[in-house]
């Protein structure tokens, strides 16, 4: 922020920084300002479009309207005047649904009251305070495996609860996913208000969309605030974690940046390497006859000038789709081979900056912070997962899975049209054959298509029949000549845990267990693996609702109880059953088949080698929190 561009005067900054405000988060920090909820009257709700703004509907004169009382509020604020008390309970269950522009579902209050975090108290803190507990903690010793988003998490809590740990991590610094990620143009597809540790928010983020290397740096500063980099052993790979019957501990061997093998000994150990960070080529004729550069995005060459270059782009899925536009205007001539097309989200602002008013107001408003994440939150919560739910009446679900998928289907397309109206023939291309919900959409503000319709670019739609030493040859016969080929051709993403060994009861080897099809309790826990937990395990994913940092949050806040669970028991083992573990999967493979995404004709890496559905979580994010806010001691066998 330059000093010229802001104000001195408190009244002035106040006019600079409210232009720039989220109107409804504004009217709902003015009710901790005033002690006042007069201003939330039916006329004031706001009213939300699906492809709008996110401000309510209001007009002109309403938004002025609440500028001015948050004006005064804040003056006065300013100038020393203390904040009334807090609203109670009900006032804040009336705010939930004014700010959402709906009746918030009863069942989804302690979530969102959780969320919402208006209390100074982080209730996900473990608080292991009782001298049991504190004794328990300083005998036990967890290896995490990862310092990515996840492990780091993780190691913040265990810290908390006074649990000692070490973290192995194979590369040579923090952020597992946003370290490794750096080609041009990546970013995360989620408001990064949200894609942000509750607990630690940053109301500086320069974008609404962060870049790889601002999360990059967001996660670096995590780790150097919570003294978590003494605990982390850089450069160094799980091999194998093997349970030892005898003493009930991991045995973790690693190896060294210097080729050294150890073994780390754990009461448990929490595997936090992710799902999208081994990629993934395909298997195509030919692949290793290219005589030029030829990488994956996730090792992106950046000592390969593509300039004035004949470019390929192999794949249109969520990684080329932020390459391509970065690449287009440098190359001399880029060739995108499509084998089906993605569905584009509208979102106008996913290449913004956060106006500096609002990045003042998020700091310096009281609450309007939390309320704005709120929004952010319940916007992505549930809204738009009915429209991606099969309706049994429905007959032909090539296209489309419901009346509703239909509709969506139809707004998305003309969206599409608007962008490139000359050029019918781009969008016959462009247009996916399969329903929205059925893979992965992208977010979209109007620079793919228009990369796409650059004279330079060509999008090819025949299948790749084989790469030759000079370029790709396509099932129609034609051989295009390139000079470079990028692919982004997704992750190893269903091959959970696929780098190191897991050696559990009676020397049972979980992959040879999973013989590629992964499953695990909650996404956690496997039977014949005790203390043994996952993150971001089988069946965590989500599609078009929610954050990963949230499915992350609840994990971790499951995973420490767990071993709460150990401490006040006094138990050395938790296992799940498998009746448990088989009649939880059974449950989300039936949900799962009643989604987009499990339809038979749906193809994406959503589904394993058996067609399984492994990713995604089929159900609602509350149903997720209300299971993970602590063990159930009936789900494990304690020894």
């Amino acid at each position: 922020m330059s000093a010229a561009a802001k104000p001195q005067d408190d009244a002035a900054i106040l006019d600079w920084a409210l232009k720039d405000a989220h109107i409804p988060s504004l009217m709902m920090a003015l009710v901790h300002l005033t002690g006042s909820a007069a201003h939330l009257t039916d006329d004031m709700k706001p009213v939300y479009d699906f492809f709008g703004d996110g401000q309510g509907g209001f007009s002109a004169e309403k938004q002025q309207a609440i500028r001015d009382m948050a004006k005064a509020a804040m003056l006065a604020h300013m100038a020393g005047k203390p904040l009334p008390p807090p609203p109670d309970f009900a006032t804040i269950r009336r705010m939930m649904d004014f700010i959402a522009g709906a009746q918030i579902p009863e069942r989804y209050v302690p979530f969102l009251k959780e969320e919402l975090g208006i209390a100074v108290e982080d209730t996900r803190d473990p608080k292991w305070d009782t001298p049991k507990l504190k004794s328990a903690a300083a005998k036990m010793n967890v290896v995490i495996i990862g310092a990515g988003l996840s492990g780091l998490l993780c190691a913040i809590r265990l810290q908390q609860a006074g649990v000692p740990f070490v973290i192995v991590e194979k590369n040579a610094d923090v952020g597992g996913t946003w370290y490794e990620n750096a080609y041009p143009g990546c970013r995360v597809d989620n408001p990064n208000h949200m894609y942000s540790y509750s607990f630690e928010p940053n109301h500086a983020f320069p974008y609404h969309f962060s870049t790889q290397d601002v999360l990059h740096d967001y996660f670096r500063r995590i780790a150097d605030k919570y003294g978590l980099r003494a605990h982390i052993r850089f450069e160094t790979t799980v091999e194998e974690a093997r349970f030892d019957e005898k003493t009930a501990h991991w045995h973790v061997r690693v190896k060294t940046k210097d080729g050294r093998h150890e073994t780390l000994d754990a009461n448990a150990v929490i595997s936090a390497v992710g799902q999208l960070n081994q990629p993934k080529l395909p298997d195509i004729k030919g692949r290793d006859t290219f005589k030029g550069p030829a990488f994956h995005t996730a090792r992106w060459r950046h000592d390969v000038d593509l300039a004035g270059k004949r470019v390929a782009v192999i794949g249109t899925g969520a990684t080329a789709f932020q390459v391509i536009p970065e690449i287009a205007p440098k190359v001399d001539q880029l060739l995108v081979f499509q084998r089906s097309a993605p569905w584009l989200g509208p979102t106008p602002n996913y290449h913004d900056k956060v106006a500096d008013g609002k990045k003042w107001l998020l700091e310096h408003v009281p609450t309007y912070g939390k309320w704005y994440r709120f929004w952010l939150f319940w916007t992505l919560t549930d809204g738009i997962l009915d429209a991606v739910a099969v309706d049994p009446a429905w007959n032909d679900t090539s296209r489309a899975v419901s009346p509703m998928n239909e509709m969506l289907r139809g707004l998305l397309i003309e969206k599409m049209r608007e962008q490139i109206p000359a050029r019918p023939d781009l969008l016959e291309k462009v247009t996916p054959d399969y329903p929205f919900g059925s893979k992965r959409s992208v977010r979209d503000n109007g620079v793919y298509l228009a990369a796409l319709a650059r004279q330079n670019v060509d999008l090819i739609t025949a299948g790749i029949e084989e790469i030759t030493p000079n370029g790709i040859r396509t099932a129609d016969g034609v051989e295009h000549a390139v000079d470079v080929i990028v692919y982004g051709t997704g992750f190893h993403a269903s091959d959970f845990l696929r780098t190191y060994e897991i050696v559990g009861r009676g020397g049972a080897e979980l992959h040879e267990r999973w013989k590629g099809d992964a499953r695990a309790y909650l996404g956690m826990t496997v039977p014949g693996f005790p203390n043994f937990f996952t993150i971001y395990g089988p069946n965590t994913n989500i599609v078009v609702n929610g954050s990963i940092i949230f499915f992350s949050e609840a994990s971790v806040r499951y995973i420490v109880n767990c071993l709460k669970l150990l401490a006040e028991t006094g138990a050395a083992t938790m296992e799940v059953k498998s009746s448990v573990h088989d009649a939880f999967n059974a449950r989300v493979d039936a949900e799962n088949l009643r989604m987009a995404w499990g339809v038979p004709n749906a193809k994406s890496w959503y589904k394993n080698a058996h067609g399984r559905v492994s990713q995604n979580w089929p159900f609602k994010l509350v149903d997720y929190w209300n299971a993970t806010i602590k063990p159930d001691p009936g789900d494990f066998v304690l020894s």
